[in-house]
């Protein structure tokens, strides 16, 4: 798969992740870092790991012992951690262009 397409939310999600990119992270930890409701998470997950920014894994514990579901846990795998700084730099470039570009000729906004 090619490259993830970058809408507000896939951004937050990977701005949640780039701040430790080799830290594993469950999908609740990620909704709160991101800002965005623990659902509409997981499609984006589900795409960034298909594109190979992303490594995912379950983790290994006994769900009776512990009285709870198994987590799986995310982390940004080395190209995603390029390819994430790479797409949220050019993000903000942009926004620091159109700001600009909203300007009134000679004068300060």
């Amino acid at each position: 798969m090619g490259e993830p397409r970058m809408t507000m939310a896939t951004k937050a999600v990977l701005a949640a992740l780039i701040r430790k990119p080799a830290e594993e992270r469950y999908g609740l930890e990620i909704s709160e870092a991101a800002e965005l409701a623990p659902g509409s998470i997981y499609p984006i997950l589900i795409r960034l790991e298909q594109c190979g920014w992303l490594e995912s894994r379950w983790e290994d514990i006994d769900t009776h012992e512990e009285g709870r579901p198994k987590r799986r846990y995310y982390r940004l795998s080395d190209k995603g951690a390029q390819r994430a700084t790479a797409a949220l730099d050019k993000a903000k470039g942009r926004k620091r262009r159109g700001a600009t570009a909203l300007r009134p000729e000679g004068g300060a906004a």
